[in-house]
């Protein structure tokens, strides 16, 4: 086991190394973030002290090192716009993204899972091809485009539900989120809902197939056999065994769920990294930019090291076959 998390943290620092390379110079070649921080009436000279205060006056190969000394520290520079540093602004937004990305994936497992299994051990019945139907369409449907209809309805024509913001907060063991008032999980329930619907779609797919698969093996037959019941069968035995896909697909599905939330952050105006990332955009702000795209890249080979770790803890033949190669 101890050789399998070494070999998987060196191949996740290699990752991450390689990815700074990309993110940093993609960034960097892109728009004149000059054109953004100076007046247009400015003269030559004050536009000189621009480029030289903020490092742009360097060849491109020189800031990537600044950058990855300062990095070496957890300095990933100052944003151009708020004069502040990159990653106390994105730290401070996080937690609004965390949230609505928990709160998104603890729908998709709540709703998923069950409507999966029902639909993958009674296929025959029309409400399981209700539930199939109604996944296609979490797929089919566009984020932004359902956004708007569910700002539609419960907001606007039904008033059950706030369109926008985060409300009120509270804390709660030390962390502060909407989740703990009434007046946040208001504002919760739509942009999470929206965040959730394709993966709750993804995760209903995943165990139907998983159970179709599942039910006809002879351990399940057994079990029936020796006069088991069917929910210690399928909560013990079904339930083990399609969990390992799913267990590694709903990893991997949070990383994109937090990277993937500008269009639902945007939409609902929830105050979170992706909005903060829209704002740098359009402004060139590329030291937010770039610290961004390095904590989804870090928070990426986190949750995949985590993930590989539990999948070789329920499945041990993962781990034997590393020590085999």
């Amino acid at each position: 086991m101890t050789v399998f998390v070494i070999r998987r943290l060196i191949q996740a620092a290699i990752v991450v190394l390689l990815m700074s390379m990309i993110v940093f110079f993609g960034v960097n070649v892109v728009g004149d973030p000059v054109d953004m921080l100076v007046s247009p009436e400015a003269d030559q000279a004050e536009i000189a002290r621009v480029i030289r205060d903020f490092g742009l006056d360097r060849p491109i190969y020189e800031q990537y090192w600044y950058f990855m000394k300062g990095a070496a520290s957890g300095d990933l520079g100052n944003s151009f716009i708020f004069g502040q540093p990159a990653l106390k602004l994105i730290l401070h937004h996080m937690p609004a993204t965390l949230e609505l990305a928990f709160t998104a994936l603890l729908m998709a497992i709540i709703l998923g899972i069950p409507l999966g299994l029902y639909a993958g051990l009674y296929p025959d019945r029309a409400s399981s091809k209700a539930i199939m139907a109604g996944s296609i369409f979490g797929f089919s449907l566009p984020t932004f485009w359902v956004g708007l209809m569910l700002i539609m309805i419960f907001a606007v024509w039904l008033g059950w539900l706030p369109a926008t913001g985060r409300g009120d907060t509270a804390t709660f063991l030390g962390i502060e989120a909407s989740l703990f008032t009434r007046d946040g999980l208001s504002h919760l329930i739509l942009p999470a809902l929206n965040l959730a619907l394709l993966k709750i779609s993804l995760v209903i797919r995943l165990t139907r197939a998983g159970a179709r698969e599942a039910i006809q093996q002879d351990y399940i037959k057994f079990a029936r056999a020796k006069g088991l019941s069917t929910g210690r069968v399928v909560g013990v035995h079904l339930m083990k065994n399609i969990m390992i896909p799913v267990v590694t697909v709903l990893g991997l599905e949070f990383g994109s769920l937090i990277a993937f939330s500008v269009v639902t952050e945007t939409i609902f105006a929830w105050p979170g990294m992706g909005k903060l990332l829209i704002e740098a955009i359009l402004q060139l702000d590329r030291p937010i930019v770039v610290a961004y795209l390095m904590i989804i890249v870090l928070l990426f080979v986190v949750i995949n090291l985590v993930v590989d770790i539990l999948y070789s803890l329920l499945d041990p033949r993962v781990r034997l076959g590393e020590q085999g190669a």
